[in-house]
């Protein structure tokens, strides 16, 4: 079984801010396509980003999989061909055991650099990134 979660209100005001319309309003992740890859990963609010910043990202969602899967979270190529924005760490692994945690209930996050020599803006809404299941060998 795979799916995504919003994260607890509890812990999105600990983690985002104390704001029940934002929570009430984002969205979990899609597929645009029947046969798309990736989940897209939508922004929970505008943000901002300055040439050469690094900018962690609240996504407000964790996701529950079965114990030989992981959630790959990569940049959406049209992001970093387009604006030069990139994930930090550049390909994000989830594990199956992360949901749930005590310290944060899974709470993902995501790091983005701007390599870019303008300021660029996105929209709550906006993808940055996507999240794709692979299976592996578990033992």
């Amino acid at each position: 079984m795979r799916k995504f979660e919003k994260i607890s209100f509890e812990q999105f005001k600990k983690d985002v801010i104390d704001d029940i319309d934002i929570y009430n309003s984002y969205k979990l992740p899609i597929r645009k396509t029947k046969n798309s890859a990736g989940y897209d990963f939508l922004l929970i609010n505008d943000i901002v980003l300055k040439p050469n910043e690094v900018l962690k990202i609240p996504t407000g969602l964790k996701v529950i999989m079965n114990e030989d899967e992981m959630l790959m979270i990569i940049v959406r190529s049209g992001v970093g061909f387009k604006y030069n924005v990139r994930l930090t760490n550049q390909v994000g692994i989830i594990e199956s055991d992360y949901y749930n945690n005590i310290s944060n209930e899974g709470h993902m996050w995501i790091s983005v650099q701007n390599h870019d020599d303008k300021e660029i803006k996105f929209e709550k809404g906006n993808s940055l990134c996507q999240g794709i299941f692979v299976k592996f060998f578990n033992r």
